[in-house]
């Protein structure tokens, strides 16, 4: 599965069964952690066989969350890019997840903090946490918004490598399934990217970023 297929194929999941996520996978998942913190200065950590963020919130009964024992908590230093950055390096971990057959879901308040399984230094900020683990069932897919409503180029007469980012980019999750973000194509193939007004709106322009890049290709263009 490449990521074009990944992408396609991922949703959030928010069941999970009693399957183990096997040693292999998990060294595989540090790994990509080391690697992600390394390239964006993050404190992403992987907290495996924790029941209690999702088994002691309120919130994650009421966010309809079961069977969750293993997820990222994604911390970096705190500043305005911050969200940002979470959310492009969180969803490099989710498709790469989703490649090894293993479902995921970005958590926004549906969890509680604990404290002693994780590390935040001074300065730093827990921003979210995503859930990993095997599904009870593969998600489901979610109504989008149309291509038009997130360009402010005509997408019709733009180049294909800008449909297909838009296109990518309105498959990425965000929150609350709110897709407030809005691309534009400028001379010289510079490309921007902007969050709207909403609920997490900066961590799901880094999840839409990282989407359009997939489907545009880096080679093609520059965001300004």
């Amino acid at each position: 599965m490449d990521l074009i297929e990944a992408l396609a194929a991922r949703h959030s999941v928010r069941h999970y069964t009693d399957k183990a996520i096997e040693p292999e996978k998990i060294q595989h998942l540090q790994q990509l952690v080391e690697e992600y913190n390394a390239q964006s200065g993050l404190h992403i950590q992987l907290i495996t066989d924790e029941p209690r963020s999702f088994g002691e919130s309120l919130l994650a009964r009421y966010g309809k969350f079961s069977g969750v024992t293993n997820y990222f908590a994604m911390i970096g230093k705190k500043g305005d890019s911050l969200d940002e950055t979470v959310g492009y390096y969180g969803e490099k971990v989710v498709l790469e997840a989703q490649k090894m057959g293993l479902n995921t879901c970005w958590v926004g308040l549906s969890y509680k903090k604990i404290s002693s399984v994780m590390t935040i230094n001074y300065g730093e900020k827990l921003v979210c946490l995503i859930s990993i683990g095997y599904g009870a069932t593969q998600g489901v897919d979610h109504k989008r918004k149309s291509p038009d409503k997130v360009s402010k180029t005509n997408v019709k007469t733009a180049p294909q490598w800008y449909k297909q980012g838009v296109a990518c980019a309105l498959l990425a999750p965000t929150a609350l399934n709110q897709q407030k973000f809005k691309f534009e194509l400028k001379p010289g193939n510079k490309v921007t990217a902007k969050a709207g007004i909403g609920f997490y709106s900066k961590v799901d322009l880094g999840i839409v970023k990282y989407h359009f890049e997939i489907g545009a290709g880096k080679e093609n263009f520059v965001w300004e």
